[in-house]
Protein backbone atom coordinates (compact mmCIF):
# COMPACT_ATOMS: atom_id res chain seq x y z
CA UNK A 1 0.00 0.00 0.00
CA UNK A 2 2.96 2.31 0.55
CA UNK A 3 4.08 1.81 -3.12
CA UNK A 4 0.45 2.50 -3.99
CA UNK A 5 1.01 6.50 -2.11
CA UNK A 6 4.38 6.76 -3.55
CA UNK A 7 2.86 6.02 -7.20
CA UNK A 8 0.52 9.17 -6.62
CA UNK A 9 3.19 11.84 -6.75
CA UNK A 10 5.64 11.91 -9.48
CA UNK A 11 8.04 14.37 -8.12
CA UNK A 12 11.20 13.15 -5.50
CA UNK A 13 12.12 15.40 -2.42
CA UNK A 14 14.33 15.30 0.58
CA UNK A 15 12.42 13.89 3.64
CA UNK A 16 13.73 17.14 5.69
CA UNK A 17 11.88 20.37 4.65
CA UNK A 18 13.67 23.34 3.29
CA UNK A 19 12.30 26.57 2.61
CA UNK A 20 9.87 25.33 -0.17
CA UNK A 21 9.37 24.71 -3.50
CA UNK A 22 10.41 26.73 -6.09
CA UNK A 23 7.54 28.63 -7.91
CA UNK A 24 7.47 27.45 -11.61
CA UNK A 25 6.50 29.40 -14.69
CA UNK A 26 2.92 29.06 -16.48
CA UNK A 27 2.22 26.65 -19.20
CA UNK A 28 3.76 28.14 -22.43
CA UNK A 29 2.78 26.83 -25.70
CA UNK A 30 1.61 23.34 -26.80
CA UNK A 31 5.54 21.85 -25.71
CA UNK A 32 6.33 24.25 -22.91
CA UNK A 33 5.56 23.31 -19.18
CA UNK A 34 2.41 22.04 -17.95
CA UNK A 35 1.32 23.80 -14.63
CA UNK A 36 -0.21 21.54 -12.64
CA UNK A 37 -3.97 21.84 -11.31
CA UNK A 38 -4.00 23.17 -8.21
CA UNK A 39 -6.75 24.01 -4.97
CA UNK A 40 -8.08 27.02 -4.74
CA UNK A 41 -11.48 26.79 -1.84
CA UNK A 42 -13.92 24.04 -0.22
CA UNK A 43 -17.53 23.77 -0.02
CA UNK A 44 -18.70 21.78 2.68
CA UNK A 45 -22.62 20.57 2.08
CA UNK A 46 -24.75 18.07 3.43
CA UNK A 47 -23.45 14.66 3.76
CA UNK A 48 -20.26 16.33 1.06
CA UNK A 49 -16.96 17.74 1.00
CA UNK A 50 -16.64 20.17 -3.05
CA UNK A 51 -12.86 20.59 -3.71
CA UNK A 52 -12.93 24.01 -6.19
CA UNK A 53 -10.22 24.36 -8.07
CA UNK A 54 -7.95 25.38 -10.94
CA UNK A 55 -6.66 23.44 -14.16
CA UNK A 56 -5.75 24.26 -17.85
CA UNK A 57 -9.19 24.78 -19.41
CA UNK A 58 -10.64 21.74 -20.86
CA UNK A 59 -8.32 19.15 -18.84
CA UNK A 60 -9.35 16.00 -17.36
CA UNK A 61 -8.89 16.76 -13.54
CA UNK A 62 -7.89 13.20 -11.39
CA UNK A 63 -8.05 12.80 -7.25
CA UNK A 64 -7.33 9.17 -6.48
CA UNK A 65 -6.61 7.13 -3.70
CA UNK A 66 -3.78 5.25 -2.37
CA UNK A 67 -5.75 2.07 -3.15
CA UNK A 68 -6.36 3.32 -6.60
CA UNK A 69 -10.13 4.70 -6.32
CA UNK A 70 -10.27 7.85 -8.50
CA UNK A 71 -12.99 10.26 -9.66
CA UNK A 72 -12.26 12.31 -12.01
CA UNK A 73 -14.09 16.31 -13.39
CA UNK A 74 -13.46 18.31 -16.48
CA UNK A 75 -12.63 21.94 -16.18
CA UNK A 76 -14.08 24.13 -18.28
CA UNK A 77 -13.15 26.69 -20.24
CA UNK A 78 -11.75 28.88 -17.65
CA UNK A 79 -9.66 26.22 -16.14
CA UNK A 80 -12.03 25.67 -13.24
CA UNK A 81 -12.85 22.59 -11.76
CA UNK A 82 -15.06 20.95 -8.91
CA UNK A 83 -15.32 17.59 -7.57
CA UNK A 84 -17.66 16.54 -4.30
CA UNK A 85 -16.19 13.85 -1.89
CA UNK A 86 -18.49 12.20 0.59
CA UNK A 87 -17.63 13.12 4.04
CA UNK A 88 -15.96 10.39 6.09
CA UNK A 89 -15.16 9.62 10.04
CA UNK A 90 -11.31 9.99 8.87
CA UNK A 91 -8.52 11.86 7.39
CA UNK A 92 -8.37 11.23 3.65
CA UNK A 93 -5.48 11.78 1.22
CA UNK A 94 -5.36 11.82 -2.53
CA UNK A 95 -3.27 12.37 -5.21
CA UNK A 96 -4.33 15.19 -7.46
CA UNK A 97 -3.42 15.17 -11.67
CA UNK A 98 -4.77 15.78 -15.09
CA UNK A 99 -4.78 15.42 -18.34
CA UNK A 100 -4.43 17.49 -21.17
CA UNK A 101 -4.22 15.77 -24.41
CA UNK A 102 -2.17 12.90 -23.51
CA UNK A 103 -0.36 15.51 -21.51
CA UNK A 104 -0.12 14.49 -17.45
CA UNK A 105 0.88 17.16 -14.86
CA UNK A 106 0.70 15.77 -11.27
CA UNK A 107 0.05 18.51 -8.12
CA UNK A 108 3.18 18.27 -5.62
CA UNK A 109 2.34 16.10 -2.71
CA UNK A 110 -0.97 15.04 -1.56
CA UNK A 111 -4.35 16.62 -1.22
CA UNK A 112 -5.66 15.96 2.78
CA UNK A 113 -9.42 16.23 3.85
CA UNK A 114 -10.11 16.26 7.37
CA UNK A 115 -13.20 14.34 8.81
CA UNK A 116 -14.67 17.85 9.69
CA UNK A 117 -13.90 19.11 6.07
CA UNK A 118 -10.92 20.93 5.92
CA UNK A 119 -8.69 20.95 3.15
CA UNK A 120 -4.91 21.37 2.83
CA UNK A 121 -2.00 20.33 0.79
CA UNK A 122 0.90 17.98 2.26
CA UNK A 123 4.44 18.92 0.60
CA UNK A 124 7.03 16.83 1.33
CA UNK A 125 9.87 18.82 1.98
CA UNK A 126 7.76 21.80 2.69
CA UNK A 127 5.07 22.97 5.01
CA UNK A 128 1.31 21.94 4.78
CA UNK A 129 -0.61 24.56 2.44
CA UNK A 130 -3.94 25.01 4.63
CA UNK A 131 -7.08 26.25 2.96
CA UNK A 132 -7.95 28.54 6.05
CA UNK A 133 -10.59 31.05 6.32
CA UNK A 134 -9.60 34.46 7.80
CA UNK A 135 -6.85 36.29 7.94
CA UNK A 136 -6.56 36.86 11.62
CA UNK A 137 -2.48 36.29 12.11
CA UNK A 138 -2.03 32.40 13.15
CA UNK A 139 -0.30 29.70 12.75
CA UNK A 140 -1.90 27.11 10.65
CA UNK A 141 0.93 23.77 10.74
CA UNK A 142 4.22 22.66 11.49
CA UNK A 143 5.79 20.03 9.48
CA UNK A 144 8.78 18.06 10.77
CA UNK A 145 10.98 14.80 10.20
CA UNK A 146 12.88 12.42 12.03
CA UNK A 147 15.83 14.13 11.65
CA UNK A 148 14.78 17.52 13.35
CA UNK A 149 13.81 19.25 10.01
CA UNK A 150 10.65 21.75 10.66
CA UNK A 151 8.75 24.52 8.52
CA UNK A 152 6.40 26.47 10.62
CA UNK A 153 3.07 27.11 7.92
CA UNK A 154 0.58 30.30 8.78
CA UNK A 155 -1.50 32.81 7.89
CA UNK A 156 -2.13 36.76 8.18
CA UNK A 157 -3.00 39.57 5.82
CA UNK A 158 -1.73 39.74 2.25
CA UNK A 159 2.53 41.10 2.31
CA UNK A 160 2.02 41.08 6.39
CA UNK A 161 5.49 40.70 7.46
CA UNK A 162 5.62 37.83 10.94
CA UNK A 163 7.91 37.08 13.05
CA UNK A 164 8.40 33.26 14.45
CA UNK A 165 9.46 32.67 18.34
CA UNK A 166 10.08 29.37 19.73
CA UNK A 167 10.18 29.24 23.29
CA UNK A 168 10.75 32.90 23.44
CA UNK A 169 13.34 33.04 21.23
CA UNK A 170 13.23 34.75 17.57
CA UNK A 171 13.71 31.77 15.18
CA UNK A 172 12.42 33.36 12.13
CA UNK A 173 11.12 36.10 9.81
CA UNK A 174 9.35 36.42 6.71
CA UNK A 175 5.96 37.97 4.60
CA UNK A 176 2.85 36.55 3.69
CA UNK A 177 2.32 36.08 0.08
CA UNK A 178 -0.34 37.59 -1.72
CA UNK A 179 -2.94 35.19 -0.70
CA UNK A 180 -2.21 35.61 2.73
CA UNK A 181 0.04 32.15 3.44
CA UNK A 182 3.54 32.20 4.94
CA UNK A 183 5.65 29.22 5.43
CA UNK A 184 9.66 29.67 7.55
CA UNK A 185 11.49 26.82 7.53
CA UNK A 186 13.82 26.58 10.88
CA UNK A 187 17.42 26.58 10.62
CA UNK A 188 18.16 24.61 13.50
CA UNK A 189 16.94 21.19 14.32
CA UNK A 190 13.68 21.17 16.22
CA UNK A 191 14.25 18.74 19.37
CA UNK A 192 11.65 16.21 20.92
CA UNK A 193 9.35 18.07 23.53
CA UNK A 194 7.28 20.62 23.95
CA UNK A 195 7.70 23.78 22.65
CA UNK A 196 5.98 27.19 22.73
CA UNK A 197 5.50 28.97 18.80
CA UNK A 198 4.60 32.31 18.43
CA UNK A 199 3.88 34.07 15.44
CA UNK A 200 3.18 37.55 15.28
CA UNK A 201 3.14 40.65 13.28
CA UNK A 202 1.36 44.16 12.94
CA UNK A 203 -1.67 43.26 13.43
CA UNK A 204 -1.30 40.87 16.75
CA UNK A 205 -0.55 37.59 16.84
CA UNK A 206 -1.22 33.66 18.46
CA UNK A 207 0.92 31.55 20.48
CA UNK A 208 0.41 27.60 20.74
CA UNK A 209 2.13 25.16 22.48
CA UNK A 210 2.69 21.89 20.66
CA UNK A 211 4.14 18.42 21.59
CA UNK A 212 6.65 17.03 19.18
CA UNK A 213 7.50 13.31 19.11
CA UNK A 214 8.94 11.25 16.30
CA UNK A 215 6.70 9.12 14.69
CA UNK A 216 5.44 5.83 15.55
CA UNK A 217 6.53 2.97 12.52
CA UNK A 218 4.28 2.98 9.69
CA UNK A 219 4.03 -1.17 9.62
CA UNK A 220 3.62 -0.88 5.50
CA UNK A 221 0.47 1.49 6.09
CA UNK A 222 1.06 4.59 3.73
CA UNK A 223 -0.06 7.31 6.58
CA UNK A 224 -1.48 7.23 9.54
CA UNK A 225 -3.64 10.41 11.03
CA UNK A 226 -4.59 10.75 14.84
CA UNK A 227 -5.90 13.58 16.83
CA UNK A 228 -3.98 15.25 19.35
CA UNK A 229 -4.03 18.24 21.72
CA UNK A 230 -2.66 20.31 19.42
CA UNK A 231 -4.67 19.49 16.23
CA UNK A 232 -4.34 16.50 13.60
CA UNK A 233 -1.85 14.76 13.04
CA UNK A 234 -0.72 12.82 9.86
CA UNK A 235 1.95 10.59 9.51
CA UNK A 236 3.17 10.09 5.92
CA UNK A 237 5.36 8.43 3.68
CA UNK A 238 7.26 11.28 1.44
CA UNK A 239 7.71 10.80 -2.14
CA UNK A 240 11.61 9.70 -1.57
CA UNK A 241 10.83 7.08 1.20
CA UNK A 242 11.30 9.52 4.31
CA UNK A 243 8.55 9.99 6.85
CA UNK A 244 7.55 13.17 7.39
CA UNK A 245 5.22 14.49 10.21
CA UNK A 246 2.11 17.24 9.51
CA UNK A 247 0.67 18.93 12.71
CA UNK A 248 -2.26 21.07 11.46
CA UNK A 249 -3.39 23.10 14.39
CA UNK A 250 -6.58 23.50 16.31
Amino acid sequence: MAVALLSLCACDAPSRPPSGPAAKPEAVGDSGYLAPPSIRGVRRESGQVALLGQAAPGASVRLATPAGEARTAQADARGAWSLALPSAGEARIFGLSMNLAGRVAQAQGYVLVTPAGEVAQLRAGAGAAVLATGQATRLTAIDFDQGGGAVVSGVAQPDAPLALEIDGRPSATGRTDASGRLTLALTQPLRQGSHSFALTGDTGGRTVEVGVTPAAPLAGQPYRAANTPYGLRVDWITPGGGVQSTLLLN
